[in-house]
């Protein structure tokens, strides 16, 4: 089954994550409404132990209250020397409430604890670096019934700067640096973004399995 049009109901509250949904369904002329749009909806509780445990918990959760399909997915970053965290704590870090600049300066003061910058992602641009990271996004489309149409996930290797860069973008954008590139995520434009971004490659799959089954 294709995906829905011709709009598409994105569990998330997040802004950040808004934008790059209506960016990346808008190549395909599908609008998108998220939970800013139903207000009556209470927080979700994500509390599985992976990205795609809490992916399917969001997109089964919207579903049922809205009575049809819903996309959702779940992203964080994973850095190599902290042993894959932040994890899928990576939105509250810092702790509660959420806030992304804290939780920057929060993986800054983790790194620089470790010392030396062993495992550090080759770097040609010459940005100080302190460690290889990736970002991760698990994607589920569940009916309105909860039946799973699809998961994926995609992810995005890069490292982390010791200094943020760029204006753009949200979240650990400004650290997260893509030597290929020579930039952070956050000096990317919407369009760079999204063509080698975890969220870009997990709906494009998302894409591919469900026009597969249509």
């Amino acid at each position: 089954m294709p995906l829905p049009g011709p709009e598409v109901v994105i569990a998330t509250k997040n802004a950040g994550k808004v934008k790059e949904f209506q960016a990346l369904f808008g190549e395909r002329g599908i609008a998108v409404r998220s939970l800013r749009d139903y207000p009556d909806i209470p927080d979700i509780v994500e509390d599985g132990e992976t990205f795609a445990a809490n992916a399917l918990i969001k997109a089964r959760a919207v579903a049922k209250a809205i009575g049809a399909p819903a996309v959702a997915d779940d992203s964080g970053l994973a850095v190599e020397r902290l042993n894959g965290a932040p994890g899928v704590y990576s939105a509250r870090y810092a702790g509660e409430p959420a806030d992304d600049a804290a939780n920057n300066r929060k993986l800054l003061a983790e790194l620089g604890q470790l010392g030396a910058t062993a495992g550090a992602a080759a770097n040609p641009g010459g940005v100080k670096l302190l460690s290889a990271a990736k970002f991760v996004c698990a994607m589920a489309f569940v009916d309105a019934d909860g039946t799973v149409l699809a998961a994926v996930e995609g992810e995005c290797d890069g490292a982390i700067a010791a200094e943020p860069r760029g204006e753009h973008g949200f979240g650990y954008d400004p650290l997260f640096y893509i030597p290929q590139l020579g930039r952070t995520m956050a000096e990317l434009s919407m369009e760079e973004k999204n063509a080698l971004s975890h969220r870009g490659q997990a709906l494009r799959k998302l894409w591919q399995a469900m026009d597969k089954q249509g």
